[in-house]
């Protein structure tokens, strides 16, 4: 398996939507408007990686600068493709993404999750990385789902 983890392009637009809808999270056509102004503004602090496999997108991170803060950003978006799953492929693009922030100054890595148990392994999975679970928003996303933040300081 190749090591390489790069910025985003148009052209992985497509094999990025197998990735997502592979891993189900959300409808993979969302993808264009989530990236938008990334790709039409040169000013935008955004950080949008894939991890390649063979010269193929297996793998999508998002993350973005929290508004109103010195040095905090928010993970929006983390999904490998359900053929690569299970063999730390996430894990390493978590540490990718912290070490990147951490030598641009942030300070700060935060991430939400639902609090549904079909999102148990997806908890255990940013406290494996080190994360603190930091709240829990009761009723968050609809009544009966709580939203889960997770903090890392990336000190």
């Amino acid at each position: 398996m190749s090591d390489t983890i790069r910025t985003i392009t148009k052209a992985d637009l497509d094999q990025l939507k197998i990735v997502i809808e592979s891993s189900g999270l959300f409808p993979a056509e969302l993808l264009d408007g989530m990236v938008a102004d990334y790709f039409s503004n040169s000013e935008s602090e955004d950080i949008w990686l894939t991890k390649l496999d063979d010269n193929r997108p297996i793998a999508i991170v998002y993350c973005a600068p929290e508004r109103l803060t010195d040095g905090t950003f928010n993970l929006y978006l983390i999904a490998v493709h359900k053929d690569f799953q299970a063999k730390g492929i996430g894990g390493q693009l978590m540490e990718y993404v912290e070490k990147l922030l951490q030598s641009k100054g942030k300070r700060i890595l935060l991430v939400e999750t639902s609090g549904l148990s079909e999102f148990e392994l997806t908890r255990k999975f940013y406290d494996k990385c080190g994360y603190t679970r930091e709240a829990l928003i009761r009723d968050f996303y609809r009544d009966g789902e709580d939203k889960f933040v997770f903090w890392k300081k990336l000190s």
